[in-house]
């Protein structure tokens, strides 16, 4: 499973609760980041397709080999989700961690020691290409309780107690 969604939507938040509702683990990917994308995005310069490469491929790397696993990344666009796709080396289910823009900078605005500055939240939102039908996905809007999410997560992708 990917967590999925624009910077500050709460991918962390929610893969540490699924984590511990349901036993599955969770690496975040911002963990994963090469320190050349983290210094970039610290200094409030957008990722290019080329520089998200090599993380993508991490974390289709993670999914392969350390399944069952949960993975937080912002996967924006199709292309990205394909990527992650063919690496995993199974199937993976997308789950989309939808907000409005106020809620989501709000939440980034009240966040400490994040290298991912406000400013880039527009460039998020203009990559983000949302979940196509054919994909396998669950939309889940983050404007409720953490427990919520957890809960509408776990029932929409069948995910049981551990």
């Amino acid at each position: 499973m990917v967590i999925m969604g624009v910077a500050g939507c709460g991918k962390t938040s929610v893969g540490e609760g699924l984590a511990a509702a349901t036993g599955v683990p969770y690496r975040d990917g911002d963990d994963l980041h090469p320190a050349a994308n983290v210094a970039k995005m610290r200094a409030g310069v957008p990722l290019s397709d080329a520089d998200r490469e090599p993380w993508l491929d991490k974390v289709a790397a993670v999914l392969r080999a350390e399944a069952p696993v949960m993975v937080g990344c912002s996967a924006l666009k199709r292309a990205y989700r394909d990527r992650i796709r063919a690496g995993a080396g199974g199937p993976v289910l997308f789950v989309h961690l939808v907000g409005s823009r106020a809620v989501i900078e709000a939440r980034m605005a009240g966040r400490t020691g994040h290298f991912m500055p406000v400013s880039l939240l527009d460039s998020q939102f203009a990559t983000l290409q949302l979940p196509g039908e054919d994909e396998p996905h669950l939309s889940v809007n983050i404007d409720q309780p953490l427990a919520a999410i957890v809960a509408e997560i776990r029932a929409g992708a069948d995910m049981g107690k551990p």
